[in-house]
């Protein structure tokens, strides 16, 4: 799924949330908006859970940038990613795909919500348009097609309590490497 350049891309704690929404100032932003914001680009390596490992070079907006923008609250301890991917497709039709990370991660400076990969648009099949970069930790923490950014104090009512769609499979909440 691909949005065009001015149609919301990311609604970070949409107006109206409930008291989940723990920022001072809902956001909403296109892909335009993020490219417009100061960027990072880095070279990294992406490894998985599964034994593989590969190099990339990614390019997107630094979480922090986002996070210092909407302003937390005291309370928020973890930050929700809401997906675009349809968890009917993968025999599990409770919602649609999530992933969490805590404070610390998601203000390390190589946090970032990457729109392109090795210097063109980020491909469909590796997130488009916008995917999560989280180089502390192995891949299945980084969410793709992210469509929505929560801010919470806990995430133990949000699908199956465990914090992502993999940790609620059974995964560690935190996968550092």
């Amino acid at each position: 799924m691909c949005l065009g350049e001015g149609r919301q891309l990311v609604a970070l704690d949409r107006v109206g949330q409930d008291a989940l929404g723990l920022v001072g100032q809902p956001l909403e932003l296109s892909l335009r908006d993020l490219r417009a914001m100061p960027a990072r680009t880095q070279i990294t390596r992406h490894d998985c859970v599964e034994g593989w490992s590969c190099i990339g070079k990614w390019t997107g907006v630094p979480l922090m940038a986002l996070l210092d923008k909407a302003g937390l609250k005291p309370s928020a301890r973890y930050i929700v990613f809401y997906c675009a991917d349809d968890l009917g497709e993968t025999g599990d039709d409770s919602g649609r795909y999530y992933e969490s990370v805590g404070l610390q991660d998601a203000f390390h400076p190589q946090t970032i919500l990457a729109y392109e990969m090795n210097g063109a648009a980020l491909p469909i099949p590796h997130g488009a348009p916008l995917r999560l970069r989280l180089e502390r930790q192995l891949g299945y923490k980084m969410a793709k097609y992210i469509m929505h950014i929560e801010l919470v104090e806990s995430f133990a009512n949000i699908e199956g309590g465990n914090g992502g769609y993999w940790e609620d499979q059974g995964y560690q909440w935190y996968a550092g490497i």
